[in-house]
């Protein structure tokens, strides 16, 4: 993945031409021997790293590496300070300020290449983490472009997802993938017709099984990945219309042989779908929700997760509340 320069800062020449002559061959770089120099460098170029003097005469390491830090365009660039060994024992000021290594001069040139590298690789996982999520909330709002739905309602629900799976035990990391899989559960809907999704009347049996479709075609489509995550997506795309019952669609499992992950995600999309506005409806009073849910307890929801989602409703609410004044 491509990146910006890496910015070297000091305002001893010297000091320049020897890191320039040991990372020049690999990197592309920029040199400032100033504070001011640094800050407009790093304006111009927006480099992917920047290693920082600290004893500079107009503006100190630590000042310019809070400055950045306080810049929400740069903030992320990660900070190396280089510094004489006799500086050390400050190191805790360097990382409160936002560095997130040390340098020592006179620097070894096997060091500080391993160093760069190594600094170079995290910034390029954490863009491709960010490509990664950004493509995941794509295919949630592909899934509903055509919909009547509104874009909150996936992120909501998702978001219900794992309150409920984090409260009832999973992992910090499962429940991450969780409800970035539950974003997707309707991918599939991209595969039904627009006269299906949008008609405002009651569908004929033709139409309600053109629509049942969109569970399977949400897994093709997302099944084509190995990724945990897709793996995931691609269980709850499938399995979220199922009821713990039998009744549901498009196998009619039951019970513990629908999978948790989509019983989870049946609890909350639920409640979400009947506490928003649509075009054919209003949005439910909590009681009536309330009662409709523990009515279905047994039929379409798992009963021992339901009562445990009820258990933790002022978490819920409060999730709904902050959505809400975010849409």
């Amino acid at each position: 993945m491509p990146h910006g320069p890496i910015l070297i800062v000091d305002d001893e020449p010297i000091n320049l031409a020897n890191l320039g002559q040991i990372l020049e061959p690999d990197y592309n770089l920029v040199f400032a021997k100033s504070g001011e120099e640094a800050l407009k460098a790093v304006a111009k170029h927006c480099p992917s790293l920047i290693l920082l003097d600290i004893n500079m005469p107009d503006m100190d390491g630590y000042t310019l590496c809070r400055r950045l830090k306080a810049d929400p365009i740069h903030d992320s660039i990660p900070v190396i300070f280089v510094t004489a060994l006799a500086e050390m024992g400050h190191e805790k000021e360097g990382f409160a300020t936002g560095c997130v290594d040390y340098l020592i001069k006179p620097v070894c040139p096997d060091i500080v290449r391993a160093r760069i590298k190594t600094h170079l690789s995290l910034v390029r996982a954490v863009r491709l983490e960010q490509s990664y999520r950004d493509a995941v909330f794509m295919l949630g709002e592909a899934g509903h472009f055509n919909d009547n739905d509104t874009g909150v309602h996936i992120w909501r629900m998702a978001a219900y997802s794992r309150a409920l799976a984090k409260s009832w035990g999973w992992e910090e990391y499962q429940c991450e993938l969780l409800e970035l899989a539950a974003a997707m559960h309707d991918m599939g809907k991209i595969g039904v017709p627009d006269a299906i999704l949008r008609k405002p009347g009651q569908l004929t049996p033709d139409e309600w099984a053109i629509m049942q479709s969109h569970t399977r075609v949400g897994h093709e489509i997302l099944s084509k990945s190995d990724a945990p995550l897709f793996k995931m997506a691609a269980e709850i795309a499938l399995r979220h219309h199922e009821k713990w019952d039998g009744s549901g669609y498009p196998d009619g499992l039951a019970g513990t042989a629908i999978p948790e992950s989509a019983r989870i995600v049946i609890i909350a999309d639920v409640f979400d779908a009947l506490s928003m506005t649509r075009p054919y409806k209003q949005a439910w009073l909590i009681d009536d929700i309330l009662r409709y849910m523990r009515e279905q307890s047994g039929s379409l929801f798992d009963p021992e997760l339901l009562e445990h989602f009820l258990s933790i409703l002022p978490a819920i609410l409060a999730i709904q509340t902050q959505w809400n004044n975010r849409a």
